[in-house]
């Protein structure tokens, strides 16, 4: 059989060489695509590139939260050079004026007593609220009176007049015989309850919280009963 000459064997090499490139080309070509569908396939999310938008938002809270945190801690760097006290509650004078009964357990009585708030802070001022004072004889409320809001300075004190009033208020038969017996010996022991709510501002700090407050009040008989001892205590 006649063969091929060697032109064109040559020629047909020359012819195929280029057809093994082309095929190289098109797998590199295909891989990008088949990755893609692979991370397709398996759920993997497409990288992103990030708005510009929100790494401002993100700048933005980041230095607001600096900012927040240095004034909390200058704040209460000041709240410990300052060390705010609790204000506090006495009974300098009380009289006593009137106590009878119009059966042997309805008491009606008049009881003015002058209490005097204190704030013994030098540099931060207080702000009382929801004041009430409450007059007590063996543990029986007698009498209660409120007070409206104030507000004081450093280092100030403030007097009020508080009049409580007791009528027809029911006390045991026991409690009464008591009252009667101290009023006869020219010593008669009350119990008064101060209950107020106080307010600090100091910086970005707002404290409040509410202080009670209890004296023991000796007072002699009516109609000139007047203060003989009393022992005051104010806690949170």
């Amino acid at each position: 059989m006649p063969t091929e000459s060697g032109p064109n064997v040559v020629a047909n090499e020359e012819l195929g060489t280029p057809k093994q490139p082309r095929n190289q080309h098109s797998q590199q070509s295909g891989a990008p695509n088949s990755l893609a569908n692979t991370r397709a396939i398996f759920g993997q999310p497409r990288l992103q590139r990030t708005k510009p938008i929100i790494w401002c938002a993100a700048i933005m809270c980041f230095i607001f939260s600096l900012v927040l945190i240095f004034f909390g801690i200058a704040t209460l760097i000041l709240y410990l050079s300052m060390k705010p006290r609790n204000p506090t509650f006495d009974i300098p004078n009380a009289s006593l004026n009137v106590v009878y009964f119009d059966s042997p357990q309805y008491l009606n009585g008049e009881f003015t007593l002058l209490a005097n708030f204190s704030n013994p802070n030098r540099r931060i001022g207080v702000r009382f609220e929801s004041l009430n004072i409450e007059l007590f004889y063996s543990d029986r409320l007698v009498s209660s009176q409120t007070i409206k809001p104030f507000t004081q300075r450093p280092r100030e004190n403030r007097l009020q007049s508080v009049n409580l009033i007791s009528s027809l208020v029911f006390l045991p038969q026991d409690v009464g015989v008591k009252l009667q017996r101290q009023v006869e010996n020219n010593r008669v022991n009350y119990n008064a309850r101060g209950t107020f709510k106080v307010r600090f501002n100091v910086g970005l700090i707002h404290l409040s919280y509410s202080l009670y407050s209890t004296c023991q009040i000796e007072m002699t008989s009516p109609p000139a009963g007047i203060l003989v001892a009393r022992q005051c205590i104010t806690n949170r």
